[in-house]
C-alpha cells in the first residue's frame, strides 16, 4: 500500500488498498522486449486497479489485482445504456529514474465532470490520484525510458448493476489499466491532413460533448472511416451553426498573424488538459489567447487571406500536431505551418520529461 497523508482540502483519508500480485507476471526479459517497441494500446501491464461503488456502500474494496478479463452480467447497465466514462493520462520516467505524471488533478476533475453528466458517482480527486500511485507502486517497472516513450494510464468507470430499468445504476466499477506507449511520431512530427465531416456530428448542444464518454468516440468512428477513404488522417466536426468543434480526439488551435491563439469553445467540446497547458505556455510568452466560436468560413477565409498563420491540433497522445491540409467534398485547402506549434510542443514535453523547469508545478511524482 502506498502511504498518502489525508488530503488537506477535503480531509479525506487515503483508501486502504489490498494488493494481489499477478502470479503470471511477465519476466524482466519479456517486459523489456515489449518496451523496446511498445506501440500504443496493444500491450498492457501485469496489474490493474479496481474500486467498487454502490449506493449503500460508497467507494469500497479498493485493490490492485492481476490484469485480466472482467466478469459482467449480461444485464449490466453499461451494455444497454452506455453509462461509461474514461480518462487518459501518462506517466513519464525522468533521467534520474523517477516517475512523474502531468496535472493529474485536472484529469481527476474532468472525470468528475464527466461522471456528473453521465449520472455516475464522482470519484474524489485524491482517490483518483491515489489510484495512479497504487498501480505505479506495483507496475512502475513498465514505465519506459526511451525517447518520447511513456506509460499511458487509462482510468475508466462504468455502470455494472444488472438492471434493465432506465435510471442511474446503483453499482459502479472504477478501474485503471496501463499500456506502455512509444513515440507517437516516428521520425519526427509531421503535419496531418483533416477531413471535414458535413454529414455527421460528434455531439450537440446540451449533449455529452464536454464529457469524456465512449459514445462520443463511437459517433466519430464512421466519419473517421470517411476521412481514411478520402486519404486524410483525421476528421474535424462542426456544430449546428457550422462552427468548428474538435477533431475525433483532439482540440484545434488557430494562430493569427498578430500572435493571438484562438481555440473553439462551447459546451459541446471536451476541455483539453493538453490544450489548456499549451495555451498557458503561450500566455507565458506574451501571446493573447481567446476561447470563442470559430466558423468554418472564418477558418478558410483566414487561411486564404494570411490572417491565420498556423493551425494545429493537440491532445494527450500526440501532444501537438500541425495541420497541413483541410479537405472537404469540393475543396482542398493547404494549411500554413510555422514554428510556434512545434516550439510549444517541445517546451511542454521538456516539462513532462523533467528536462525543463516546471514553473507551474504541473508535475506530480508517482513513485515517492
Amino acid at each position: 500500500m502506498t502511504l498518502i497523508d489525508s488530503d488537506p482540502d477535503t480531509g479525506l483519508a487515503p483508501l486502504q488498498f489490498t494488493v494481489h500480485r499477478n502470479l503470471q507476471a511477465r519476466s524482466a526479459a519479456q517486459r523489456e522486449e515489449i518496451l523496446a517497441n511498445p506501440g500504443f494500446g496493444t500491450n498492457f501491464t501485469d496489474h490493474m486497479v479496481d474500486i467498487c461503488w454502490s449506493v449503500g456502500g460508497g467507494w469500497h474494496r479498493p485493490r490492485v489485482q492481476p490484469y485480466g478479463p472482467l466478469s459482467l452480467d449480461p444485464a449490466a447497465a453499461v451494455l444497454h445504456y452506455g453509462q461509461e466514462i474514461f480518462e487518459g493520462i501518462k506517466a513519464y520516467r525522468h533521467a534520474d529514474g523517477s516517475i512523474h505524471t502531468f496535472r493529474p488533478d485536472q484529469n481527476g476533475r474532468r472525470l468528475q465532470r464527466s461522471a456528473r453528466r453521465l449520472a455516475l458517482p464522482e470519484l474524489p480527486v485524491p482517490y483518483f490520484i491515489q489510484s495512479l500511485r497504487e498501480l505505479i507502486a506495483v507496475d512502475g517497472d513498465w514505465v519506459p525510458s526511451g525517447e518520447d516513450q511513456s506509460l499511458y494510464l487509462r482510468p475508466f468507470m462504468f455502470a455494472k448493476e444488472a438492471f434493465l430499468g432506465v435510471r442511474p445504476a446503483h453499482k459502479v466499477g472504477y478501474y485503471v489499466i496501463a499500456s506502455p506507449a512509444g513515440a507517437y511520431f516516428k521520425g519526427g512530427v509531421q503535419p496531418v491532413s483533416i477531413w471535414l465531416s458535413e454529414d455527421y456530428a460528434r455531439a450537440g448542444k446540451g449533449g455529452t460533448g464536454a464529457a469524456k464518454t465512449g459514445g462520443n468516440y463511437a459517433a466519430s468512428l464512421l466519419p473517421q472511416s470517411e476521412a481514411y477513404e478520402n486519404e486524410c488522417d483525421q476528421v474535424v466536426f462542426l456544430d449546428q451553426d457550422r462552427n468548428v468543434e474538435e477533431l475525433g480526439g483532439m482540440n484545434v488551435v488557430f494562430v493569427y498573424k498578430d500572435g493571438t491563439l484562438v481555440t473553439p469553445q462551447s459546451d459541446s467540446i471536451l476541455e483539453g488538459i493538453t490544450r489548456d497547458s499549451i495555451l498557458q505556455l503561450a500566455i507565458d510568452r506574451g501571446h493573447k489567447v481567446e476561447g470563442r466560436a470559430v466558423s468554418l468560413t472564418e477558418w478558410r477565409e483566414g487561411v486564404a487571406s494570411g490572417d491565420i498563420v498556423e493551425v494545429f491540433a493537440c491532445g494527450t497522445a500526440a501532444v501537438v500536431t500541425p495541420i497541413g491540409v483541410l479537405k472537404g467534398r469540393d475543396f482542398l485547402d493547404e494549411q500554413p505551418t510555422g514554428e510556434l506549434a512545434l516550439s510549444l510542443r517541445e517546451e511542454l514535453t521538456d516539462i513532462q520529461y523533467g528536462r525543463r523547469d516546471d514553473k507551474h508545478n504541473w508535475l506530480l511524482r508517482l513513485d515517492a
